[in-house]
């Protein structure tokens, strides 16, 4: 028996299965189908040749969420909301970020107004109700939206994050009276105050929940006719794992599973190398995704804004999502010019279907695939494990219309196809890195995805960190991430209160409250058994008058609130380079973390049997290496290079999964583990 992760990209779904009997793995990669996503998961399951019964674990991730809120292709959503707060969504929080742009528009609620409704109730900061629940109200609200025929309703009443009883009373109305329509109160997703973040919250997680039903249903239909029946569970944005059941209901959850589980894997292979502080860069079909992580943990965040850039504010969103920042620059994405002759790559991708020109599934389009092949980067005939050739000539003809408009061959363009994209990418990693207060040079850089490999050796020169780690797998990395991810739920609650107030009794009491909603969570879920739970404290805290706080670790079994105090000092000097000492201090969000432990598989060091350097060796071809110029390459086989063995570059080393790029003057190094770490001479 094993536990089987299969992760669902742009252009891609992978699988990777772990054998707990022989500790070995198998892995699978077949092009997503867009039309039945599901259809591509069963792809990878008949590739992997897995035997019926085989699986007693079963874990997802992939973009049906994201996928779903970025092209609008949702639910027809209503929000229901207090009396006088029908416009939150379009007033949101006032901020330009375009300060200088006269003509800045907003972004555009994903509900309507004229599927905005207001409902008499009022509650104060401190829960004190202050105007019953007018149920009356909710009749108009029924009956309209049978008429508009909404499919999902988010409610959101202020204040709901101290006090729901108003909130889950309406829920518990609309869902006996609208029993076809998802609803979604705001305080079952999030108890963290802020009425926009909330809202907006609350009716993305409304927005997707049907289409999300629907997927997670067919999946299980799918999986059970594959004879796959076991513990289903969903990869979290948190960095955790839960059931399909409690996914199916709180979907927003999801929004960036994929990338967090490569996060967690990322994490992994920094503490097998030694290396407590690693830059993650996962270079997929459609998006590069980055973030830094530290402590053998990569930070996670409410923070998070979908479709936020330099001049767009973006969706808030209150749930924990691993902090990452993603781009729209992948293997798929298509090169371009704009309307003043600039060359640009991305962030529209060719995806799956029809893909990339050299894919000859249709594609026209010249994208950063068809320039890789082009330069003689990737070998034409062992793409994606072989299951088929890349066509080169239909890359360049493409690629024609990019050399037709710099003035130059096709060759000359697809390189400046693929420094433009890399240009992205490391304003993205210096996003990650140095714009946050990050010194590159005490990182490692961990690269995933098909792509990561091909880049990251001169994205990590340039950036200027330690050494780049390209892991086993590195194609398939998020499904790998995710088999050795363990379940994990986030608990959260808003108390506003002056640090003179509060004592340690206050803070022990609120985390109680918070372990018992955790205990009563994991109690509900079957497959946990008497797995061990682990519990984390924190605290967001902030100095009077400030906007946002700093979040601090608490050791939840023996609080001390100077204890707490000092280390929000020392927290928020290193985060904005001050301290103030005299100012007071209020506690905001107290947060906890319940992780389940559950058997992870065991990462084991390379033998050097039936390996070699010469058994390794391919023949040679002349790639071309961007500002290093055009080299003939050393080309070796991954699965062939034994433990310890160095090459110098200009070399290519292929697998079925991706292909790793060594630039010249750089020196690559195969550890114990099989990983190739590759360092500047």
């Amino acid at each position: 028996m094993g536990r089987l992760a299969s992760d669902i990209g742009g252009t891609f779904t992978d699988l990777v299965y772990f054998d707990d009997a022989e500790g070995s793995l198998r892995t699978a990669k077949s092009l997503t189908t867009p039309g039945d996503l599901t259809q591509g998961v069963i792809d990878t399951v008949e590739l992997s040749g897995l035997a019926p019964g085989e699986v007693d674990f079963f874990v997802h991730g992939g973009t049906t969420v994201i996928n779903a809120i970025t092209e609008r292709k949702g639910a027809r959503t209503a929000l229901v909301t207090t009396a006088g707060f029908r416009d939150v969504l379009e007033i949101q929080r006032g901020n330009r970020p375009d300060l200088y742009n006269l003509r800045f528009e907003k972004e555009r609620p994903f509900v309507p107004r004229l599927l905005r409704f207001e409902v008499r109730e009022r509650v104060d900061a401190a829960g004190t109700v202050l105007r019953p629940l007018e149920k009356s109200d909710l009749d108009l609200v029924v009956s309209r939206c049978r008429e508009e025929e909404v499919e999902a309703i988010a409610i959101q009443f202020l204040h709901s994050y101290v006090a729901p009883r108003h909130e889950a009373e309406v829920a518990a109305y609309l869902r006996e009276r609208l029993p076809d329509v998802s609803i979604t109160a705001s305080h079952e997703i999030t108890r963290e105050w802020r009425e926009y973040e909330r809202a907006n919250t609350a009716v993305l997680n409304a927005y997707v929940q049907p289409i999300v039903q629907t997927y997670f249903g067919r999946l299980e239909e799918a999986l059970g006719g594959a004879d796959i029946r076991c513990a289903y569970a969903a990869m979290q944005s948190n960095g955790g794992t839960t059931s399909f059941s409690w996914a199916k209901e709180h979907p927003i959850t999801l929004m960036e599973s994929g990338p967090a589980a490569g996060c967690n894997g990322a994490a992994i292979v920094g503490d097998l190398c030694e290396e407590p502080r690693v830059i993650y860069l996962d270079i997929g079909g459609t998006t590069a995704k980055c973030t830094t992580i530290e402590d053998g943990a990569p930070k996670v965040t409410t923070e998070y804004r979908l479709e936020y850039s330099r001049t767009q504010f973006g969706y808030p969103l209150r749930v924990p999502v691993v902090d990452i920042v993603e781009i729209g620059a992948g293997g798929g994405s298509i090169a371009w010019f704009d309307k003043a002759g600039l060359l640009k790559v991305g962030p529209v991708s060719a995806g799956a279907d029809p893909g990339p020109a050299c894919y000859g599934r249709g594609g026209t389009e010249p994208t950063v695939t068809d320039a890789k092949l082009i330069t003689g980067v990737i070998n034409a005939t062992n793409f994606a494990g072989g299951q088929f050739d890349l066509d080169e000539g239909k890359a360049r003809a493409a690629m024609e219309k990019i050399a037709s408009g710099l003035g130059t061959d096709v060759v000359e363009a697809a390189v400046a196809v693929i420094r433009t994209v890399e240009a992205n990418m490391i304003n993205a990693l210096k996003l990650v890195s140095i714009q946050r207060g990050h010194d590159p040079r005490d990182f490692a850089l961990v690269v995933g995805g098909g792509g990561g490999p091909m880049h990251g050796a001169p994205l990590g020169r340039e950036l200027g960190v330690k050494e780049v780690i390209v892991p086993l797998y590195p194609g398939l990395f998020s499904a790998w991430g995710m088999l050795a991810t363990e379940p994990r739920r986030d608990f959260m609650q808003t108390v506003l209160r002056r640090a003179e107030e509060v004592e340690a009794g206050d803070v022990r009491a609120v985390f109680a409250g918070l372990r018992e909603e955790a205990e009563r969570y994991y109690q509900t879920d079957a497959h946990m058994g008497e797995a061990e739970i682990a519990y984390e404290g924190r605290i967001d805290l902030r100095y009077l008058g400030q906007e946002h706080p700093v979040t601090v670790l608490v050791d939840i079994e023996s609080v001390e609130v100077e204890a707490i105090l000092a280390a929000f000092h020392d927290a928020h000097e290193k985060t904005y380079t001050f301290r103030l000492d005299d100012t007071p201090v209020e506690f905001v969000t107290y947060r906890l973390t319940a992780s389940a432990k559950v058997p992870r598989p065991e990462m084991t060091r390379l033998t050097p049997d039936g390996r070699s350097i010469q058994a390794a060796t391919r023949p040679a071809r002349t790639a071309d290496f961007a500002e290093d110029g055009r080299h003939e390459a050393a080309v070796y086989e991954r699965d062939r290079l034994p433990p310890g063995a160095e090459l110098t570059g200009p070399l290519i080393v292929e697998e079925a999964t991706a292909t790793t790029l060594v630039h010249p003057g750089q020196t690559l190094r195969v550890d114990d583990y099989g990983f190739l770490r590759i360092t500047d001479a």
